[in-house]
């Protein structure tokens, strides 16, 4: 077999610590004074490494201004990549969703948004802001159903903190504006 086929098929396998360990041992002349079973641990050991080093890669954060989660979610369906958009953010192990409920949602959010909350309910953290109390959600949200299900996986098991600012913006004041 073909030195490129194998490194190919390592990459193609997912043990891309090895197949760049190869690659690099293929371009170093001084690897043939080595044993095979020298050379195979330096590779094991490059996976073991390249594998720690990514392992972090995993527990990824998303972040998603909600009104451009809309955007977002129609730009995926045009371009065919709206399963695995919904893969990534129901993968990711912490999803923040800021500013929920700054306008009503619109039909295509109140469909996407239930999609998203099911797939992370129970398995990864989700995070929300919103300026709006909670009690409040159902009229932006806009269907009572769809309400139900999103806040029923949100608030079920949440931890709720309530922030509130006396004396007006914090942007205003850290900007010496008041």
């Amino acid at each position: 077999m073909l030195n490129q086929q194998t490194i190919n098929k390592l990459y193609e396998l997912k043990l891309t610590g090895m197949a760049d360990a190869f690659a690099d041992q293929i371009k170093q002349p001084d690897m043939d004074r080595l044993s095979f079973a020298e050379r195979f641990g330096l590779i094991v050991d490059r996976q073991w490494t390249w594998k720690e080093n990514n392992r972090m890669e995993g527990y990824r954060a998303f972040y998603i201004r909600s009104p451009k989660f809309s955007y977002q979610m129609a730009l995926a369906k045009g371009d065919g990549s709206y399963g695995k958009t919904i893969n990534k953010l129901a993968k990711a192990h912490v999803l923040v969703i800021d500013d929920l409920g700054l306008a009503p949602m619109n039909d295509a959010e109140r469909r996407d948004l239930p999609e998203v909350v099911e797939e992370r309910h129970g398995h990864a953290s989700t995070i929300v802001t919103s300026q709006l109390p909670v009690e409040n959600w159902h009229e932006q949200i806009g269907d009572s159903t769809i309400a139900d299900a999103i806040l029923d996986r949100l608030i079920h098991n949440a931890h709720k903190i309530n922030l509130s600012v006396k004396g007006g913006s914090l942007r205003k004041k850290y900007a010496g504006l008041t």
